[in-house]
């Protein structure tokens, strides 16, 4: 026990966006030091870890049959309690070049809609994963700190986060956050609505990650001024034998436009709730967005649009949840404030 104190001060603390999609971490005194996939690819019959993070994504949807890529986050939460804390040695033990002793104190953070089950299945896996101390941080507070706004202050800032997993919009004042809203749609979502759309109208079968690459490439939440077109290659549903097609950016906002509309509709349920006082500083600063879905061609534009107020995306909206849990790492007393 006092060896694993000892040890513990020698380990520098982490801060950790451990996300349905990536997860990223940040080594005090450092920065943001992994960027990885939330992946893990395991041998079925010996359970193995075969491999971890960007190798295990190239994996997804490639295996044989006694070997399975899995994502052991769902919805921002955790679906697969083993995978999760392998993951995290994994990530862990990296950061820490594989020092073995290694006991940091870990901020971790999680989405604001998290039940007390699921917030003991995140504090009980990094503390598996050899974790000296476990603090939770919400990431829409986490965001809004990464990304400068003034969150001590008696003043309103809203912030929305997109993830892979879920949508947080948050009004903040006081170190505090005074209304939230989280829905359970992200990239993910849109993902799939774009894979079931091709399937649907092309009769094509293709994988999660081309899903994924199509709306990086030409996806986009609101009419653009270019048409833009990729070729997808997939199985053909009625011969059987792979084919390439061709689509373009418009097909590809018609396929997701159901999970955009779920976001805009969250954000105006919690305009709809915010108290007047925040509501009259948010009109004057506007709306900070956050997270890799905020990188979806045209979704502030939209947002403009249905709320009619202003809205800025982050400077680096992937990593705003990162670097706000690292910055709460560094003072002590806001820690005491944000964490749940």
């Amino acid at each position: 026990m006092v060896f694993d104190r000892l040890f513990g001060l020698f380990s520098k603390d982490l801060a950790i966006d451990l996300g349905t999609a990536n997860t990223l971490v940040y080594l005090k005194g450092k920065g943001i030091v992994l960027r990885e996939p939330s992946v893990v690819v395991i041998h079925k019959e010996t359970k193995e870890i075969l491999s971890v993070g960007t190798e295990a994504k190239k994996m997804l949807g490639r295996t044989p049959g006694n070997i399975a890529a899995i994502r052991p986050m769902k919805d921002g939460v955790i679906a697969n309690f083993e995978i999760t804390e392998a993951m995290l040695k994994y990530f862990i033990r990296k950061v820490h070049n594989r020092n073995w002793r290694a006991s940091p104190r870990i901020i971790i953070s999680v989405p604001s809609g998290i039940t007390q089950v699921e917030k003991r299945a995140v504090k009980d896996s990094a503390d598996s994963a050899g974790a000296r101390e476990v603090y939770l941080i919400e990431e829409p507070m986490a965001a809004a700190i990464g990304v400068g706004l003034p969150i001590q202050e008696p003043s309103g800032n809203m912030v929305i986060d997109i993830g892979g997993g879920t949508t947080e919009i948050a009004i903040i004042s006081l170190s505090g956050i005074v209304y939230c809203h989280s829905v359970r749609v992200g990239g993910d979502v849109m993902d799939e609505c774009i894979v079931n759309y091709i399937k649907r109208k092309y009769n094509l079968l293709i994988g999660e990650r081309t899903g994924e690459d199509i709306k990086i490439r030409i996806g986009s939440a609101y009419p653009m001024e270019e048409l833009l077109t990729m070729e997808v290659k997939g199985r053909d549903l009625v011969a059987g034998i792979p084919k390439t097609i061709g689509v373009n950016s418009e097909e590809i906002r018609e396929a997701i436009m159901e999970p955009v509309g779920a976001i805009v509709e969250a954000v105006r349920i919690a305009l709809e709730r915010t108290p007047p006082e925040l509501a009259a500083d948010i009109v004057d600063k506007g709306i900070v967005m956050a997270g890799g879905g905020s990188l979806l061609r045209g979704i502030d534009n939209l947002l403009r649009e249905e709320t009619g107020l202003p809205i800025a995306i982050a400077e680096c909206p992937m990593d705003a949840v990162v670097l706000g849990t690292g910055k709460v790492l560094d003072e002590i007393d806001l820690l005491r404030k944000v964490s749940i």
